[in-house]
């Protein structure tokens, strides 16, 4: 069937893996370019990773409303009451706006006092403020650009947010240089640049992402006159995605204590592997976004067969994918540290945990797949409690162990293991005890 070929389903995936690498790739050239001004570049570069920790962890927690409109907007198509959601997209659009001014007021008037809980001081505390006051305008913006995508996600469509997400990093890191720098009669802003540089990419991104909205979609943007049905759905689903990614956080800071405890060196090795982690993970998240969006409209459809069908095809294309992330990282591991860090005090800690960082790759692929699948099936409620036993049962016992025999920095990767295969295990558990009966029953 259409909905479960290769086609269909990469047709989905592709542009999801390129609008998810842009991130990471935006966010290397902001450091890079502010890590190359002449005056006082270390202390921005720094200012520049304190702010973007902030921020990474305000737009991973509340972004996640895109999921919930995808999964709802989806479910609703396959159902074929698509017709049904005239005013859902424009109330979910004002409630995440609102979301990202409340924001916007509230860390303004307490950033001081927020970078401080950081450890900015002193010039890196000044970048970090005149960084934040100015990026910080764009939030409302970025927010109403993932409600927007949540909408076209939902309709089966990630080539326009990948155009969007693609066009946005490229105007981003052109007016980095021209800000940072200066260009002809532009002055040279430094740190200021770069701000103003990704609200001006954000504002952009806004008006590119409505314009496509009011010209490809069947959806209006009228708020109705009452309360849509699907708000209160959209509010739970909401509620239990922003707890799932406190307790995802709360591994992935606790883990960054624990090597900051060891050595800065420790740290360096782990901030390296980390970024590989999570650069890897975005391949694999693009299938994933295919089988949550696929899944979701089967779903609504009550199509329970295929979706066992498509949950099959999906993990396996992302083991596929887990093998070659293996494949290729033990072939260039050594080269790739070295693009990193040239500290001979770091490089041989990063080797060393290395063989981690490729073994814990099929059990993302496992893990990540079936999360998506689930987003789009509506089990927010369960994926919140699969975070939480798999932060208790798989992180926590292996993270104390490590604290308290000193394993150091493969103590801790070991324990980054540990969670990804609990995780990996429930969500198998949770969807072949759900799902596969329902599948099997409408196959005989």
């Amino acid at each position: 069937m259409k909905d479960l070929s290769f086609k269909h389903i990469g047709s989905l995936a592709i542009p999801a893996i390129v609008s998810g690498i842009t991130e990471p790739i935006l966010s290397a050239t902001d450091a890079a370019v502010v890590g190359n001004i002449p005056v006082n570049a270390t202390e921005a570069l720094a200012a520049v990773g304190v702010v973007g920790a902030l921020l990474s962890t305000l737009i991973w927690v509340l972004a996640q409303t895109r999921s919930a409109i995808a999964t709802i907007v989806a479910q609703n198509l396959g159902a074929g009451k698509i017709n049904s959601l005239n005013g859902f997209p424009g109330q979910a659009i004002v409630f995440n706006v609102s979301l990202g001014i409340i924001v916007l007021l509230i860390t303004s008037v307490f950033v001081q006092e927020i970078f401080g809980l950081l450890n900015a001081s002193g010039l890196v505390l000044e970048y970090s403020m005149s960084y934040y006051n100015i990026r910080v305008w764009g939030f409302p913006f970025t927010l109403f650009v993932f409600a927007v995508f949540g909408v076209f996600r939902g309709l089966q469509n990630t080539f326009y947010p990948m155009l969007v997400a693609g066009s946005g990093a490229l105007i981003n890191i052109v007016l980095d240089f021209i800000f940072v720098f200066g260009l002809g009669p532009i002055p040279a802003m430094g740190i200021e640049g770069a701000a103003w540089a990704s609200l001006i990419a954000q504002i952009l991104m806004a008006l590119a992402v409505l314009w496509l909205y009011v010209l490809k979609t069947p959806l209006n943007l009228n708020l109705g006159k009452a309360v849509h049905f699907e708000i209160s759905r959209l509010l739970s689903m909401t509620g239990h995605l922003i707890l799932r990614s406190l307790a995802l956080n709360a591994v992935l800071i606790l883990a960054v204590r624990e090597a900051n405890a060891i050595s800065p060196e420790a740290m360096a090795a782990h901030t390296i592997a980390i970024n590989i982690w999570l650069f890897s993970a975005f391949f694999i998240d693009g299938f994933g976004a295919a089988g949550n969006l696929i899944g979701g409209k089967l779903l609504g459809a009550k199509r329970y067969f295929d979706l066992w069908m498509l949950t099959k095809k999906v993990n396996g294309y992302n083991l596929i994918i887990a093998g070659l992330l293996m494949l290729i990282g033990g072939l260039t591991y050594v080269p790739l540290g070295r693009v990193f860090a040239q500290d001979p005090e770091v490089l041989p800690q990063f080797y060393g945990v290395f063989f981690l960082l490729v073994l814990i790759q099929p059990f993302n692929a496992l893990a990540f797949t079936l999360d998506a699948i689930f987003k789009g099936l509506g089990e927010m409620a369960f994926l919140r409690n699969s975070l939480f036993i798999a932060a208790i049962f798989g992180f926590g016992p292996w993270i104390a162990a490590t604290h308290y025999f000193n394993w150091g920095l493969k103590g801790i990767w070991w324990a980054l293991l540990a969670w990804i295969i609990c995780r990996a295990l429930v969500l198998m558990v949770k969807f072949r005890k759900d799902y596969y009966p329902l599948a099997l029953a409408q196959k005989n």
